[in-house]
This record gives C-alpha cells, sequence and structure tokens, in this order.
C-alpha cells in the first residue's frame, strides 16, 4: 500500500510561481513512477508531468512544457512540481500518483495510488 500527501498549494497571482510536494509512505519509492495531474472545474483529470523511477526521464504535457518542471528525491521518498509563470488556466485540484513501473503513463486508468489533491487558485 502506497500512501500520497500532497502539500504546497495556494493562492497566487499570474505570472507567479508555486512548488508542489509529494510525500509517498512506500519501501519501495524508486520503483514508481510518478505523476502529476489536475483537475479543474467541470473538467476531467488530465496529466500534467511525469517522471520514472530514476528521475532521468520525464515527461509533460504541452501547456506546460517550459514552465512546469517536475523532480524527485528517492532518498526523502518524495516527488516535486515547479510551477513558474502561472496563468488562470493552471487553476485546479492538482493530484500526485505512482505507478510501479519503469515507464510514465499519461492515462488516469493506469495509476495504482493517488494523493488527496491540493488546491492550486491563480488569480488574473
Amino acid at each position: 500500500q502506497v500512501q500520497l500527501v500532497e502539500s504546497g498549494g495556494g493562492l497566487v497571482q499570474a505570472g507567479g510561481s508555486l512548488r508542489l510536494s509529494c510525500a509517498a509512505s512506500v519501501r519501495t519509492f524508486s520503483s514508481y513512477a510518478m505523476s502529476w495531474f489536475r483537475q479543474a472545474p467541470g473538467k476531467e483529470r488530465e496529466f500534467v508531468a511525469g517522471i520514472n523511477w530514476s528521475g532521468d526521464s520525464t515527461y509533460y504535457t504541452d501547456s506546460v512544457k517550459g514552465r512546469f518542471t517536475i523532480s524527485r528525491d528517492n532518498a526523502k521518498n518524495t516527488v516535486h512540481l515547479q510551477m513558474n509563470n502561472l496563468t488562470p488556466e493552471d487553476t485546479a485540484v492538482y493530484y500526485c500518483a505512482a505507478k510501479r513501473s519503469i515507464a510514465i503513463f499519461t492515462s488516469t486508468k493506469l495509476y495504482d495510488y493517488w494523493g488527496q489533491g491540493t488546491q492550486v487558485t491563480v488569480s488574473s
């Protein structure tokens, strides 16, 4: 069983930055690909960014490329999402997800574990 706890959300003005963190309670954290998803009101949950087990491969949805950076620290069982140049369109609940895999997947259906989510609100 894997427990994921997100933190770092909040209210920020357009153009600002936030850093989300996800702490995982699992002994074999390095066996898991980790990703961030988000869900805006009235919309489906969508993939944002993913990182493979070792941290040497990342993948981003087009709308966040060049603005968001995903990273992980396997020694601390954490994954981070640095979000820069935020826009109101980034407003959503952000979820951390884990899948025991060497590859990164973008479908919500393929992830085994989810956090409770953290709210990110970007004002114009």
